[in-house]
């Protein structure tokens, strides 16, 4: 009797997955962020406007209960949960890509190809800032003991005129960079992926890690200019996230699209 062979299945290879996009490119997804933001601006304004209140109002309840001394892991955790604050924006890039119109209501009330594997996804992400706010409590604690904190007024001069705030600055700065960078690498394509394809979560989270792991030098470019918007619109007291998240959702939208193909 004749031996069928077994057939294996290709093992995925690195530059199946590599796009060979220049850190450069970056730039042009920004850019094309900018062309979403102005096709029908009001919609993806009053987004931003939205975002901006709600920022406000978490921001001021902070300080409201007493609870300021986490504003600042507060601000870094909002970087882990911007991608699945900004869903609606995806929608509005891809309606506009497929020539579909475009409305705040489609904006607000998304349809996700994956049901509720997004709602899962953005719960997982709430409990990693949840997390990564924890981690920054202990890490003061460590460093600080049970010293009281200070008050934004005295935090300054106490973590970078110090020895031991110093020392703080650089832990919490290294234990910050890798929770911000996974937050990035599971959420950047995971999120619009499950909004126009039929995708389990964790399926879409591992493929969105390993594309970017595998294009790290422009997804290393794109991070940055999203930590430097980021920083403006803190500089400004948030007011600038009324056109810099647009912007960025917007153009994480071409990210995937330029990426995931």
């Amino acid at each position: 009797m004749p031996t069928i062979p077994a057939v294996m299945p290709p093992l995925p290879r690195d530059k199946t997955l590599n796009r060979g996009h220049a850190p450069a490119t970056a730039f042009q997804w920004l850019n094309a962020g900018w062309h979403d933001l102005l096709i029908q601006p009001a919609a993806s304004l009053i987004y931003g406007v939205i975002v901006f209140l709600i920022s406000a109002a978490i921001v001021g309840g902070l300080f409201a209960f007493g609870w300021d001394y986490i504003l600042f892991p507060a601000f870094a955790g909002f970087m882990v949960v911007g991608p699945i604050v900004a869903v609606g924006l995806y929608e509005k890039s891809r309606a506009i890509a497929a020539g579909a119109p475009v409305s705040l209501a489609r904006m607000i009330f998304v349809r996700p190809a994956s049901g509720g594997q997004i709602l899962f996804t953005g719960v997982l992400l709430c409990l990693l800032m949840l997390l990564w706010m924890r981690a920054a409590v202990i890490i003061y604690a460590l460093f600080f003991g049970l010293r009281p904190f200070p008050g934004l007024e005295h935090i300054a001069p106490m973590l970078f005129t110090t020895p031991i705030g110093g020392a703080m600055v650089i832990v919490g700065g290294a234990v910050g960079a890798l929770f911000a960078a996974f937050s990035f690498a599971i959420s950047v394509f995971s999120i619009p992926m499950m909004l126009e394809e039929r995708v389990d979560a964790l399926t879409a989270m591992g493929t969105s890690m390993a594309l970017v792991w595998n294009n790290r030098p422009v997804m290393l470019t794109w991070g940055a200019i999203v930590l430097a918007l980021f920083l403006f619109s803190l500089v400004t007291g948030l007011l600038g996230l009324i056109v810099v998240f647009p912007v960025l959702g917007h153009g994480t939208w071409h990210v995937y699209r330029a990426i995931r193909r």
